[in-house]
């Protein structure tokens, strides 16, 4: 194994169909009083149509920022994006457009937001209104984006409750998020997310608060809806079982980077970076022989306000190397489709 002094060129990980989104050295700063949180400092990614995306790793990493600053929902100040690209490649025309340059409350940024990209978070009861029908939330995102009446609307939020299999959905119009369970609401805003025929869906946790019988329910509907839809996902999450259930690719974060990126079987049975062999090694696997104890990673997240010389994971990793305190490696393709951020594999 080399130890070249040259980092490699940082390339964007290659899907082998045509990209919808295109995340280009995304930089998301939030600028304290006494210090700048980098939560992400560099990310490159790409989302191809009509497929899934899971993107893993320890709280704390980047996912919902990389989330939220795609949809602009950034609140500034503090945080502002302060480098890189999103770029969309909309669903009717040719047209790319690059969202981190639109204004986050204009007219175009609200049009994208609902009507082209949509997301669901973790938490329903955050993101619903109490004060309003499911009924009323979902006919008013119709409405907004569809340019319908309102008896139009309320037709297409029944239809939506009716996809999502969601019980009486007639009655569930009428009802209050508070009248709802846990698996209900979320599938009320997945049907609000769906509403509107996005061609992206963000599911930032979805399963997080649930049982276990619901999450599955909840991974089905999304596989099924998927397919109805012809929508591309990015799915969230730190639960590796979710990912593996869902995406077609993976994508690893630590501290605001992708460190490695690969085909999900790809992933699962050949990780390549140390932080994501930790990831899965800390991982309970039921029917798993000669591992009786769990590893965990050793050590603890550098916090994103640190300025870190070279690889974040460098303190917690057993294969450190004296080049990994001191420069960063870059996210390069190792094998075909299968890209990471190490030093361990430079000049392979």
């Amino acid at each position: 194994m080399s130890t070249a002094q040259t980092p490699a060129t940082p390339t964007t990980p290659t899907i082998p169909t045509t990209p919808i989104l295109e995340i280009k050295n995304l930089k998301t700063y939030f600028f304290l009083e006494k210090s700048t949180v980098r939560a992400l400092d560099g990310v490159d990614l790409s989302l191809a149509r009509q497929s899934t995306l899971g993107l893993v790793g320890e709280s704390g990493c980047g996912k919902s920022v990389m989330a939220m600053s795609v949809m602009r929902l950034i609140q500034s100040p503090p945080g502002k994006i302060v480098e890189g690209q999103i770029n969309l490649h909309r669903k009717e025309t040719d047209k790319i457009i690059d969202i981190a340059k639109l204004d986050p409350r204009g007219q175009e940024m609200r049009s994208i937001r609902g009507g082209e990209i949509a997301i669901v978070f973790q938490e329903p009861m955050m993101s619903l209104n109490p004060l309003y029908t499911i009924g009323d939330q979902i006919a008013e995102a119709v409405q907004i984006h569809q340019k319908v009446g309102r008896k139009e609307a309320l037709a297409r939020a029944l239809e939506m409750l009716t996809k999502v299999q969601i019980s009486a959905p007639k009655q569930r119009l009428y009802e209050y998020p508070h009248q709802l369970s846990g698996g209900m609401r979320q599938r009320v805003m997945i049907a609000l997310a769906l509403s509107c025929n996005p061609s992206i869906l963000i599911a930032d946790e979805p399963t997080t608060a649930l049982d276990v019988t619901v999450q599955s329910q909840i991974l089905d509907l999304m596989n099924q809806l998927q397919a109805d839809f012809g929508a591309s996902i990015i799915i969230i999450s730190h639960n590796l079982g979710v990912v593996s259930q869902m995406a077609k690719q993976v994508a690893v974060m630590y501290l605001g980077k992708i460190v490695e990126f690969a085909e999900t079987r790809e992933l699962f049975h050949n990780p390549l970076h140390p932080y994501t062999v930790g990831l899965l090694n800390s991982v309970p696997v039921l029917g798993r022989k000669g591992q009786k104890v769990l590893v965990p990673i050793k050590g603890m997240v550098p916090t994103p306000t640190e300025k870190i010389r070279g690889c974040a994971f460098a303190p917690r990793c057993p294969q450190a190397m004296k080049i990994c305190h001191e420069q960063q490696p870059a996210l390069r393709e190792v094998q075909p489709g299968h890209q990471t951020a190490c030093w361990l594999y430079e000049g392979t």
